[in-house]
């Protein structure tokens, strides 16, 4: 059924089923700037979401001097809605939260709710990345 797949940037077959995700998301949906979307991608830990062998979402996470950010949560158009996300966030979070560290991200306001769901609190003022609205949300 599911199947979640950890990677690093250089495994270049999970890398590309991430990027085509993340493109097809960030940019052709949410017309972020290709240039803005792809940063740190070898610092971070990737992570895919399979069901039935095909790549349908995407997460990652790096460590910062603020903590542990989570980034470039994205899940397929068709397969929205169905609870996919929360399954690769509790993945990540699961290898996280034993790291004892401030675990943050900058949520989409209309993904607000959805970190809510997961124990994440909003902290401070809407801020701006890549010209959309986001919130600083705290794992509590």
């Amino acid at each position: 059924m599911f199947e979640i797949k950890k990677f690093s940037f250089n495994e270049s077959d999970l890398t590309k089923q991430a990027f085509a995700i993340r493109h097809k998301v960030f940019v052709e949906e949410e017309n972020i700037d290709p240039n803005l979307e792809y940063d740190h991608e070898e610092d971070a830990h990737h992570y895919l979401l399979l069901l039935g062998g095909k790549a349908i979402a995407t997460a990652r996470w790096r460590e910062t001097e603020q903590g542990i950010k989570l980034e470039r949560f994205a899940v397929l158009p068709e397969f929205r809605s169905r609870g996919l996300g929360g399954i690769i966030l509790k993945e990540v979070l699961n290898d996280v939260v034993p790291l004892e560290k401030t675990i943050y991200l900058h949520s989409q306001l209309r993904a607000v709710p959805f970190y809510e769901r997961h124990g994440f609190v909003k902290e401070g003022n809407v801020l701006y990345e890549a010209g959309m609205a986001h919130h600083y949300m705290r794992k509590i």
